[in-house]
């Protein structure tokens, strides 16, 4: 194992190693040590490797993650996994605001609470928050999954595009264009197999969860007006 001592050798030297790492490495297991919540630490990872922070992080951290993965010792601060592209991002206590923002792939993992706007603009990516989201979560989701096992605030899904969100606790409201869903057989596959990767499978079951999913009335294009276009 790689061991980085970030108070001592700096964010620019750790996170110019790992961009040193691309493609196939054989140095796939990698320790950072004393992050003081330093902000953007292994943002911009393209390598299938390890990477354990054993602490508390800033702004930003595995922002445009891609094929790593991350696990968060501590609690993250804003813009966690920000435009991630692939791999795991793993965080064992809570995430600040926007977690997840614009990621188009991979799997973001929350064991505690997530703050206000928890996967705006995700566009792929699969989030699994054990705890719960604030508000403005899911605004203007395009596609990929959220999994909430506890509550959610205000204006869920708002101005939603294609994204599915399960939520097993309440809702506080639904923002525009947001309405519950029916549950049919192939979510409940889909869900155990999200909960599973989540490292959640033994604390909920699909059956307990709603679905939430887009209106689809606030669309410019319409397919079933498609040769009028």
């Amino acid at each position: 194992m790689q061991s980085f001592d970030l108070g001592k050798e700096g964010l620019r030297a750790l996170n110019s190693a790992l961009h040193a790492l691309k493609g196939q490495t054989n140095m796939t297991a990698w320790e950072v040590i004393n992050p003081k919540g330093a902000h953007a630490i292994a943002a911009g990872v393209d390598a299938p490797v390890d990477i354990t922070v054993r602490g508390s992080t800033g702004y930003y951290c595995a922002g445009m993650n891609k094929q790593a993965t991350i696990r968060i010792k501590g609690s993250a601060g804003p813009g966690v996994a920000e435009n991630m592209m692939s791999g795991t991002v793993i965080i064992d206590g809570d995430a600040s605001q926007y977690a997840g923002a614009t990621g188009r792939g991979g799997l973001l993992v929350i064991k505690g609470n997530a703050s206000s706007r928890c996967g705006i603009s995700m566009k792929g990516i699969d989030i699994v928050v054990h705890g719960n989201i604030g508000h403005m979560s899911c605004f203007m989701a395009q596609s990929g999954n959220i999994v909430v096992l506890g509550n959610a605030g205000e204006a869920l899904g708002d101005s939603l595009y294609e994204a599915r969100l399960f939520v097993r606790g309440s809702v506080k409201s639904l923002g525009a264009d947001c309405i519950e869903k029916e549950m049919r057989p192939e979510h409940i596959a889909l869900l155990a197999g999200l909960l599973k990767r989540g490292e959640a499978d033994g604390k909920a079951r699909p059956e307990e969860f709603r679905r939430y999913g887009s209106a689809r009335k606030l669309y410019t294009f319409n397919i079933d007006n498609a040769s009028a276009y």
